[in-house]
């Protein structure tokens, strides 16, 4: 009966939101939900979604809840040097107009971590940065561009002085950063994927997906990158078999579509 509540519930969400959590790791994703279900005192999820239809605030609670939000400025900082160092200038080989896509941006320190790049690279202007998240209260919250210093704990000392103020938060971000980057609400497991691209970054939300559903992004990715383009994900989600994507490993963590 436990089993068949959660399913029934899985099936009404997608019918409601159009999020598929049966995408999801099942056990990471009921564990997290049945706390927050317990929280308000519903004891099936059949009450608690009864509840989420007519409480707009609770909908919005567990929105919240179901979604990743951890970021930080140049997380793993090696891997962001590569990207300054190797690939970005690899790609403006290329094509002197980058067009980036940040997927899964939280609350969009990783998408001012690429527009801080590209301005230092001389290559902003003529450059376009897209941010989504599923949660549009993190974009939200990424528009604004203000952050508690926590979060910049990896920033270099040069980037801090450059790019930040200080603010009620903590620190906000100039300007010139937030003009740069278009915030967008996106469904990666439902929405259409635009390209095609130069480097798409998605880094460590693939985790919490079944394999089934990472084999489909991966796909997508690819075919939204253009041929010589780079995929960047996390420090946890080494692409095994990339071939399989028409992708090739560059270096850890960095992939580029065949041409």
């Amino acid at each position: 009966m436990e089993d068949q509540d959660f399913a029934l519930f899985i099936k009404r969400i997608k019918e409601k939101t159009d999020i598929d959590l049966s995408q999801y790791k099942e056990a990471q994703m009921k564990r997290r939900l049945t706390t927050l279900r317990s929280k308000h005192g519903f004891t099936t999820f059949e009450a608690y979604m009864s509840a989420l239809q007519t409480d707009q605030q609770l909908m919005n609670e567990f929105l919240d809840r179901m979604t990743i939000n951890v970021s930080e400025f140049w997380r793993n900082p090696n891997r962001w040097k590569a990207l300054e160092q190797r690939f970005i200038p690899d790609l403006l080989k290329e094509n002197s107009r980058l067009k980036i896509w940040s997927a899964a941006c939280s609350t969009g320190e990783e998408p001012y971590t690429l527009a801080m790049i590209l301005d230092r690279l001389g290559v902003l202007e003529r450059s376009s940065i897209l941010a989504t998240d599923l949660d549009t209260k993190v974009i939200e919250k990424a528009f604004t561009g203000e952050y508690p210093e926590r979060s910049l704990r990896d920033v270099p000392p040069d980037y801090l002085k450059a790019y930040f103020e200080r603010s009620k938060e903590g620190y906000a971000i100039t300007g010139q950063l937030k003009k740069a980057i278009r915030f967008k609400q996106h469904n990666l497991l439902f929405d259409r994927f635009e390209g095609p691209f130069d480097l798409i970054v998605c880094r460590n939300v693939m985790i919490y997906f079944t394999e089934e559903a990472k084999q489909v992004l991966y796909h997508n990715f690819s075919k939204a990158l253009r041929p010589g383009g780079m995929l960047f994900v996390g420090s946890t989600e080494q692409i095994f078999s990339p071939g399989q994507y028409d992708l090739e490993t560059v270096e850890t963590f960095f992939y580029r579509r065949k041409l």
